[in-house]
C-alpha cells in the first residue's frame, strides 16, 4: 500500500511542458533519461552531438525535477499534520491539558551576542617600539605559537568576522545570513562564455521566473573597483581584494616630510564596494527579482547600485536553488568551503565533461621558479632578523624550518651547465633526495594556515619596500603573497600519496645569450580522491558532453571504485540530416603541394603559403561566415605574420573581415559580438555591407574559449577548416606522466630521465596510446561541432593534413581490416544459422531425410550445396519431363548403400589468390583515374584520396 501511494505521488514522468518547442525523440529520451537518473541518484552519463539541444533539455527536465521535488513534500506535511490531527482528536481530554506549549523562541539582538574579550598584547609587542621606535612593526608580528593543540583551540574561540562588513551593520549580517537553505542542482561548466550561453537558454524557458538563480564567476570577470581592475592578472586581483578586506582600518605609514622630520600619515583602506550593506541587499533583492542574470549583468547591476557584484552574487547561494558556477568553484575542496557551498543531498551536473578528468587534476598541480624562491626566501630571512629575539620558540622553529625549505628547493633548482636536462621523480624520491624527509609537513602547512605567517612575511616585505617619498604605499606588490602562495601550494603538494602525482624539476640554465628559468612543478595524475568527494556529498552527479566516449576511460580515472553496471550512460545520434553536412578530407593544396602539417613541417613557408592559397579558395566560394581552427596560439600567430608579409592576408581580406581570437579571456565576448554584427550585415539584415565583402573569417585556436561552449549557427559558421590534426606535442612531460600513469608504466628517477615523449608512447600498448589519440579527436569533434547547432542549420567540415605516417597507417588499416573481417564473418554465421534453420523446417514440414556427408560445414563454406535425396528426386523427375526445345539429360541411378556410405571426392579447386599489388577496391567508376573521393564510409584512411592512391594503401 506504502509502495503504490509512492508511485501515484511520484510517477515516472514523460511530458515537459517548459520545452519551448516541440522536442525531437532523441532529445525526449534525453529529458526522460536525464529525470529518472536524478530520481534513482547515482552517477549517469548523458552524451548529445553538439547541436542537438543538449543545454535546453538538460534545462527542462532538471528543473522539472527541482518542481516535482519541490512541491512533494508539500503534500507530505500535509498528509502528515492531518494524520496528527485525527490522532490528536482521539486522545482524551486530560492528555490534552497535560501538553505543555513550547516557549516562543526570542527574537535573536545584537545584545545576545556572546562578547568576545580582546586578547591581551604580550608584552614583547611593547619592545618593538622601545628597540626601535616603529610602533607600526607591532602589527607584523606572529602571536605565540608553541603547539599545534594550543593553536587548534584558539582558532576553535575565534570568531571570524564577516568579509568587507562594517561593525556597525551587526544586524544586517544576521539578515544575510539568516537564509532558508533549499535543495538546489549546481550546474558547472568549463568557461565563463559557456555560463553565459547556459543563462541566455534558461532565459527562453518558464523557469526563468519561477525559480531562484544565480550565475557565480571570479573576481576578475566580477570586480568593479577600477584601482583592482587594473591589476590585469586574475591573481593580483584575487590578492588585492582580500587584502583590501583585511586592512578596512586606517594604515599608518612613515613619510619624509618638506622639513626633513619624520612624520606620519594615514591612507585610508578597505573596498568603498563593500561598505554599504544596504547597497549590499538592495543589489541582493533586485538580482533576484530580475530572473536570470548572466556576468555581465551582474556587472552592470553593480555599478547601476554602486556594491560588488562578487560578493553581491554570494549572497544568494544560500535562498538559490540553481547555481551556475565554473569548474573551479565547485571541484576545489578550498572553494566550496569559500563560498559555502554544501553538496549534500542536491544535485551536480556537469556539462562538457568530456575533458573533466584532465580539467580536475590540473586545478590541483602547483608550480614555483627559481626566482620566486629567491624572493621568498630573502623575505624569510629579511623577517627572521628583523623578529628573531621577539619570536617565541614554535614560530621561530617554523620559520627556520621554511627557509631550510626554500634553500633545499634553490639548491636543487641551481644549473651548473647548459645541459642540465629536465627530470622527473616521485614525491618520495624529492623528500628523500633533498634530505627532507623527516619533516612533518602536514604540521607545517597547518601552521602557514592558522598562523597567517603568509600575510605577516610580506606584509612587512611591502612595509619596508613599498612607502616612496611621495607618502604613496603601493600595493601592487601583491606578488610577494603570490610567491609565498605557490610555496605553500608546493608544499602542500607533497603531502599527497606517493603514486597521486609526479614532480617535474627543470633547472636553472644561464649561458651568455640567454637564461632559462628553472622550476619545480607537481602535477597531480589522479582525480579519484578529489571527485570521491563530490560523489559521496551529491545525491546525483550527472556528466554531459558531447564526445564522452569512450566511458570506460573515465570511470576509470575519476571514479575506478564504482562498477561500470552502476554508471548509467546514454547516448543518441545527431538530428541534423546527413546531407546537411559536408565532411571534406583535403590532403593537397591548389597547386598539388601535400599538406604536411606535422609539427616538423607545418611551419615551412612553402607550406603556410599553400595553406593561404587553398583558403582563398575557399573565401571566393563559400558565402557568410568561416571559421579556421589552428592547434595552438603560437602556430596562429606564426600563420598570420606570414600572411602578412606575403600579401595573402590582404587578399583574404578584401573578401571578407577578419578576426582573430584574443587569449584575454574577457575579450573573447566582444570579439564575437563583432563577428556576429558582420555575419547580419553579409545576409542584409541591417542594410549595411561592406564594398566586394561577404562576411568574415574567424582565425580561432583547438581547445580555446571559441572551440567549446560558442554557437556559430546558420551564417556565423557555414564553413569550419580544421588545420591539421591538433595532437598533443610528446615533448610535454606533464603529458606524458600522464599516459604513464593511465597505462601503468613504473616510473624511476633513471628511465624517466631517459626516455623522450616518442618513446613513451612506443612502450604503451592499449590505454595510454588511445587516451593520446582521443584527446586531439576529442578536440577536433569539439572545434567542427560549433557549426551546426539546429536542424535546418547546414555546413562544410575541411580537415586540412596528409595521412599519418606510413607505419601508423598501416597499423591501422590492419586494425580496421581486422574489425571488418570480423563483421563480415559474424554476417556469413548468421546467415548460415538462418538459412540451415530454415532448411531444417522446410524438411521437417516434408518429412525428408538429409544425406550424410563427411565434410559438411566445409563444403559448404566452399560453396559446394549439400545434395538431399528431395533434390534427386526432383531433377530426376524434371529430366523426365524436360524443359520446351531441350532434350532431356541422360539420367542417374539413385545412389545405393554402399555409394551413400562412400565417401565422396572433393575437387581441388583453389580461387587464383591476387598478389597484393593487384588488388582493386570493390567499386570503381570509368573516370576515376583523378577523381577526388569527397568522403567514404570507413572514413579514416581513405578520404580525399584518388583512386589510384587507394590501390596503393589497399596494396
Amino acid at each position: 500500500m506504502a509502495n503504490d501511494m509512492a508511485k501515484q505521488a511520484n510517477p515516472t514522468r514523460r511530458e515537459f511542458p517548459a520545452f519551448p518547442f516541440d522536442p525531437y525523440p532523441i532529445q525526449s529520451e534525453f529529458m526522460r533519461f536525464l529525470y529518472d537518473s536524478l530520481k534513482k541518484g547515482g552517477i549517469a552519463m548523458l552524451e548529445s552531438p553538439t547541436g542537438t539541444g543538449k543545454t535546453l533539455s538538460i534545462i527542462c527536465s532538471a528543473l522539472q525535477w527541482l518542481i516535482d521535488r519541490r512541491n512533494q513534500p508539500t503534500k507530505q506535511n500535509h498528509v502528515c499534520s492531518s494524520n496528527e490531527k485525527e490522532s490528536s482528536e482521539d486522545e482524551p481530554d486530560w492528555m490534552r491539558d497535560f501538553t505543555v506549549p513550547l516557549p516562543v523562541p526570542e527574537k535573536r539582538t545584537p545584545k545576545s551576542k556572546p562578547k568576545i574579550p580582546k586578547k591581551k598584547i604580550p608584552k614583547m609587542l611593547d619592545k618593538i617600539e622601545e628597540e626601535t621606535g616603529e610602533e607600526e612593526d607591532r602589527e607584523f608580528l606572529l602571536e605565540d605559537y608553541e603547539s599545534e593543540d594550543e593553536l587548534i583551540e584558539r582558532s576553535k574561540r575565534k570568531v571570524e568576522k564577516c568579509s568587507g562588513c562594517d561593525s556597525s551593520s551587526s544586524e544586517e549580517e544576521e539578515e544575510l545570513e539568516q537564509e532558508v537553505v533549499k535543495p538546489k542542482i549546481y550546474f558547472a561548466s568549463r568557461t565563463h562564455s559557456q555560463l553565459s550561453q547556459f543563462v541566455k537558454e534558461f532565459k527562453r524557458t518558464k523557469f526563468a521566473s519561477e525559480i531562484n538563480v544565480v550565475c557565480l564567476g571570479s573576481r576578475k570577470n566580477l570586480c568593479i573597483n577600477p584601482t583592482v581592475l587594473k591589476l590585469g592578472n586574475a591573481n593580483r586581483i584575487n590578492e588585492r581584494c582580500l587584502e583590501l578586506q583585511k586592512n578596512k582600518k586606517e594604515v599608518k605609514v612613515k613619510v619624509q616630510n618638506e622639513n626633513g622630520t619624520r612624520a606620519k600619515k594615514k591612507i585610508s583602506s578597505g573596498c568603498p564596494m563593500l561598505k554599504n550593506q544596504a547597497l549590499r541587499r538592495q543589489f541582493r533583492n533586485e538580482a533576484m527579482d530580475n530572473g536570470a542574470l548572466d556576468m555581465e549583468d551582474l556587472v552592470n547591476l553593480g555599478n547601476k547600485i554602486g556594491t560588488c557584484p562578487y560578493y553581491g552574487a554570494r549572497d544568494i547561494i544560500q535562498s538559490a536553488e540553481l547555481v551556475i558556477l565554473p569548474y573551479q568553484s565547485l571541484l576545489l575542496r578550498s572553494a566550496r568551503e569559500s563560498l559555502g557551498l554544501d553538496l549534500k543531498g542536491n544535485i551536480v551536473i556537469i556539462d562538457e565533461a568530456h575533458n573533466l578528468a584532465d580539467s580536475l587534476t590540473s586545478m590541483y598541480n602547483s608550480k614555483m621558479t627559481y626566482s620566486q624562491l629567491n624572493r621568498v626566501l630573502s623575505h624569510l630571512e629579511a623577517y627572521f632578523k628583523r623578529f628573531c629575539n621577539l619570536l617565541g620558540a614554535g614560530n621561530r622553529r617554523y620559520v627556520q624550518t621554511l627557509i631550510v625549505l626554500s634553500k633545499s628547493f634553490i639548491k636543487l633548482l641551481s644549473g651548473s651547465s647548459d645541459n642540465s636536462t629536465s627530470s622527473t621523480m616521485t614525491i618520495n624520491e624529492l623528500l628523500f633526495s633533498l634530505d627532507i624527509d623527516n619533516i612533518n609537513l602536514v604540521k607545517l602547512c597547518q601552521y602557514v594556515k592558522e598562523s597567517k605567517i603568509i600575510h605577516k612575511v610580506s606584509g612587512y616585505g611591502n612595509k619596508s619596500t613599498s612607502a616612496n617619498q611621495n607618502g604613496e604605499y603601493n600595493f601592487q606588490e601583491g606578488s610577494i603573497v603570490s610567491d609565498f602562495q605557490s610555496m605553500v601550494d608546493i608544499l602542500i603538494s607533497l603531502i599527497n600519496n606517493n603514486t597521486d602525482g609526479r614532480i617535474l624539476i627543470s633547472k636553472q640554465k644561464s649561458s651568455l645569450d640567454y637564461t632559462e628559468e628553472g622550476y619545480i612543478k607537481f602535477v597531480m595524475l589522479s582525480g579519484e580522491k578529489i571527485f570521491s568527494e563530490v560523489i559521496q556529498d551529491a545525491q546525483a552527479v550527472i556528466m554531459a558532453g558531447g564526445t564522452l566516449q569512450p566511458i570506460e576511460e573515465t570511470r576509470v580515472r575519476l571514479f575506478p571504485k564504482v562498477p561500470s553496471e552502476e554508471v548509467k550512460f546514454f547516448t543518441c545520434n545527431h538530428i541534423v540530416p546527413p546531407e546537411s553536412i559536408l565532411p571534406v578530407a583535403v590532403s593537397r593544396g591548389p597547386s598539388g603541394l601535400t599538406f604536411d602539417l606535422s609539427y616538423n613541417h607545418r611551419s615551412s613557408p612553402k607550406m603556410i603559403e599553400e595553406l593561404g592559397r587553398f583558403l582563398s579558395n575557399i573565401v571566393a566560394v563559400v558565402p557568410e561566415g568561416i571559421v579556421v581552427f589552428f592547434a595552438s596560439y603560437e602556430y596562429e600567430h606564426t600563420v598570420h605574420d606570414a600572411w602578412k608579409l606575403s600579401g595573402i592576408l590582404e587578399k583574404l581580406s578584401k573578401k571578407k573581415q577578419i578576426f582573430r581570437e584574443p587569449k584575454n579571456s574577457t575579450d573573447v565576448e566582444s570579439t564575437l559580438k563583432k563577428y556576429e554584427v558582420i555575419e547580419s550585415c553579409s545576409k542584409g539584415e541591417t542594410g549595411i555591407s561592406g564594398a566586394g565583402r561577404n562576411g568574415a573569417i574567424l582565425l580561432a585556436v583547438v581547445g580555446g574559449k571559441i572551440s567549446e561552449g560558442i554557437n556559430f549557427s546558420d551564417g556565423m559558421g557555414r564553413c569550419v577548416v580544421m588545420v591539421g590534426l591538433p595532437y598533443p606535442s610528446p615533448s610535454d612531460l606533464e603529458l606524458m606522466e600522464r599516459i604513464k600513469h593511465i597505462e601503468g608504466i613504473s616510473c624511476s628517477n633513471s628511465s624517466c630521465d631517459s626516455d623522450s615523449g616518442f618513446a613513451t608512447l612506443k612502450r604503451c600498448s592499449n590505454r595510454g596510446r588511445e587516451y593520446y589519440e582521443n584527446l586531439c579527436m576529442k578536440a577536433v569533434n569539439q572545434s567542427i561541432g560549433r557549426a551546426i547547432r539546429h536542424i535546418n542549420d547546414y555546413a562544410a567540415m575541411l580537415l586540412v593534413d596528409a595521412l599519418s605516417p606510413e607505419k601508423e597507417k598501416k597499423k591501422k588499416r590492419e586494425k580496421r581490416r581486422e574489425g571488418r573481417r570480423e563483421g563480415r564473418r559474424e554476417k556469413r554465421r548468421e546467415k548460415r544459422e538462418e538459412k540451415e534453420s530454415c532448411g531444417r523446417r522446410k524438411r521437417e514440414e516434408k518429412g525428408e531425410k538429409r544425406l550424410p556427408c563427411e565434410g559438411g560445414c566445409r563444403a559448404k563454406r566452399r560453396g559446394v550445396r549439400k545434395t538431399t535425396y528431395a533434390d534427386i528426386e526432383m531433377s530426376s523427375a524434371e529430366d523426365e519431363a524436360g524443359p520446351s526445345g531441350a532434350s532431356p539429360p541422360p539420367t542417374e541411378a539413385p545412389p545405393t548403400e554402399a555409394a551413400s556410405t562412400q565417401r565422396p571426392k572433393r575437387r581441388r579447386r583453389r580461387a587464383a589468390r591476387p598478389s597484393a599489388q593487384n588488388v582493386i577496391p570493390p567499386v570503381q567508376p570509368a573516370n576515376a583515374e583523378n577523381q577526388q573521393v569527397l568522403f567514404v564510409t570507413d572514413n579514416d584512411h581513405l578520404v580525399g584520396l584518388s583512386f589510384e592512391e587507394r590501390e596503393n594503401i589497399w596494396s
